[in-house]
């Protein structure tokens, strides 16, 4: 295993911009470069300084048999394949691996919560360091009127920042080291490569189509301030207060607050009020008139227009992905039925014509928004998303017979769940009833133990139903779904039996559970592990006699304690074995040589040829998805898609 660290420069932003645009800089250049084998001393390459890496060294950061270790490996690995100009690897994260036992943060951060010893510790004057040697700033008498300094400027600060990269290569196999009784499991080292492999490739951006709606956005946004102007006298309404105070002049109420979440609100509260409604309704589209996404495309755009490192692995605890960048896991859905007319308003620059033919233009520059990603020239977007992912994954788990019917049958689980909860015929629960409004809202708030809260935030108010509805409700989808409560419950049990005794658990056939040097650990189907570090038992914070288990995070420079409880235990299961039969398909995908461009929460976009093969490509990889996992007995899966022209839902 071969260790490493560098130090680097670029002029580019690498906190907004990302290593793959960061390194792409003209600018961009490695400084330092540390590296020890194994357990061997420490060495530092001067890069800066005309030293160059060893012959033998460079051979090994190509070979397959040497293992590249770093914290954060997609930095160094960038960085260094872009220093080369070839692929180095294979790599291991010792941050992946941290991050897959519970354990999230800097180099530095985690390295006090594993209890490293002092010396190998990252150097308190780091980030000064590489202010001084990595960071362009605007030259001042306080810098000597230098924008950047050299090594021979700052020989003493140099020989520091020479120590700092040591040391980083010391604290990154000291962390390995604590860590090595812990390994990632063997699909998720085969994922972590995907992984790399899908960030690098990036996905195409409309520039054309961003840029153009940039433009427009400032139009509008000038266009409704001059409407505010001539309304209440104020040139802007992000001037809150002035804002309030002619409100209370108009209406003689004050106006505590007006955020993005009461506008709504306080127009129908002011409802006789007709220039204070009309203000609030221009502060509600300046507030949606956001085109950070679209500037962020510009920005992150690199070589061949593409937007690369989009993805974090581990990003959340229970191993899903998280955004970067442009986050595609955040984008706004479309449901425009003209696509193709408005992008072509856009890229027109049209103002006039967005306004004339749309009531509300700020919506859709919203929903444009992923349409601004684009294949490669002469290539389709094939998009195949699971059906009902979480739905199916918790009635196996829990073995809920009557919802493993309807998954095996129709896979109508909001009609079926209607007509369980209600005592009537299915054939009655139809697409836009009250029934199906019911069921549905009841399939999305209450699977991970919610009340009549998570209604509430689900939107059910909103659809129509009313406060003392609610209870009720719950009631039901409990009555109906008996096995899956009782899965809440098992699972808090043995969690808490684990903790107390130490002993290993299991709830059914493919769950179980144990205690590590005070980590619970819960085996999933797969054969993977989620970690809660420091985990106990406390007495219950809302509920007198009774106790809950608790386990730690890192946060700041410390640990911070959580609860849980059996239903959030379940929700982590159950979303963490979606994400690993995602992760099978796209291994599977990758391997047979389909081009995998983007995955957002159980959805996998493809790049495909434009031509004949294109709907047999669609049939093959919906086939793929939908196929058994031979971990996953008994659970049937299914998958719809489509082939579009650039990224939409469909």
């Amino acid at each position: 295993m071969l260790h490493i660290d560098i130090e680097t420069r670029s002029d580019a932003d690498l906190a907004k911009l990302g290593v793959h645009r960061y390194s792409e800089d003209p600018s961009f250049s490695i400084l330092l470069f540390a590296f020890a084998y194994d357990d061997g001393p420490i060495e530092v390459v001067d890069l800066a300084q005309g030293e160059r890496i060893p012959e033998s060294v460079a051979l090994d950061l190509f070979s397959p048999d040497v293992i590249k270790a770093a914290f954060n490996a997609q930095f160094e690995r960038v960085c260094l394949d872009r220093y080369f100009n070839r692929h180095t690897g294979p790599w291991h994260c010792s941050m992946i691996q941290a991050n897959a036992m519970g354990l999230r943060g800097s180099l530095d951060t985690i390295g006090q919560a594993l209890n490293l010893d002092q010396n190998v510790k990252k150097l308190e004057t780091g980030k000064n360091l590489m202010r001084l040697f990595s960071f362009r700033r605007m030259p001042s008498s306080k810098n000597g009127y230098r924008s950047i300094f050299e090594p021979e400027d700052r020989p003493e600060e140099w020989r520091q920042f020479i120590e700092y990269c040591r040391q980083d290569v010391m604290a990154e196999r000291a962390i390995f080291k604590k860590l090595e009784s812990f390994p990632l499991s063997p699909i998720d080292s085969e994922l972590y490569t995907l992984d790399q492999i899908i960030n690098d490739r990036g996905v195409r951006i409309d520039i054309d189509l961003a840029s153009s709606a940039t433009e427009i956005n400032a139009a509008l946004y000038h266009h409704y301030e001059d409407d505010f102007l001539k309304i209440t006298g104020i040139d802007t309404p992000t001037k809150l207060q002035r804002f309030k105070d002619w409100i209370k002049e108009k209406t003689g109420e004050e106006v505590t607050a007006i955020t993005k979440g009461n506008l709504p609100t306080l127009q129908k509260h002011f409802k006789d009020f007709p220039d204070v409604v009309a203000a609030l309704e221009i502060r509600e589209l300046l507030s949606r008139t956001s085109v950070k996404k679209y500037e962020a495309m510009e920005t992150l755009a690199g070589e061949g227009d593409r937007a690369r490192g989009l993805f974090r692995f581990y990003g959340a605890s229970t191993g899903r992905w998280s955004g970067r960048g442009i986050q595609p896991q955040n984008l706004p859905q479309n449901h425009l039925t003209d696509l193709d007319t408005a992008r072509d308003i856009i890229r027109q620059r049209d103002r006039e014509s967005l306004e004339m033919f749309y009531d509300d233009p700020a919506d859709v520059l919203s929903q444009l928004i992923r349409t601004a990603i684009v294949p490669t020239e002469g290539c389709l977007f094939l998009v195949a998303d699971f059906s009902a992912i979480e739905a199916r994954v918790i009635a196996w788990l829990a073995g809920e017979s009557w919802r493993l019917d309807v998954f095996n049958s129709h896979g109508k689980i909001y009609e079926a769940s209607a007509s369980q909860m209600f005592g009537v015929p299915i054939r009655q629960v139809t697409k836009g009833s009250e029934l199906r409004q019911k069921g549905k809202v009841a399939e999305l708030a209450l699977g991970y133990q919610g009340g009549a809260g998570a209604l509430r935030a689900m939107g059910a108010l909103k659809m129509g139903l009313t406060e003392e509805e609610l209870p009720g409700l719950v009631s039901r989808w409990r009555d109906t779904n008996q096995n899956i409560v009782r899965f809440w419950a098992n699972t808090e049990e043995k969690a808490k039996a684990c903790i107390l005794s130490g002993g290993p658990q299991t709830v059914g056939p493919y769950l179980s559970f144990r205690l590590h040097k005070s980590i619970l650990f819960i085996r999933l189907p797969s054969g993977r592990e989620l970690a809660y570090p420091k985990a106990k038992l406390r007495a219950h914070q809302k509920f007198e006699g009774k106790t809950e288990i608790t386990y730690q995070e890192i946060a700041g420079n410390g640990w911070s304690v959580k609860g849980t409880y059996g239903g959030k235990l379940v929700e982590n299961i159950v979303q963490a074995t979606a994400r690993d039969l995602l992760a099978v398909k796209m291994l599977d995908l990758h391997e047979m040589g389909y081009r995998i461009v983007m995955h957002v929460h159980d959805e996998v976009v493809i790049e495909v040829k434009n031509d004949q093969h294109a709907q047999a490509h669609l049939k093959e990889v919906l086939a793929v998805m939908s196929a058994p996992v031979d971990w996953a007995p008994g659970l049937t899966l299914n998958a719809d898609g489509y082939l579009c022209r650039y990224y939409q839902k469909d």
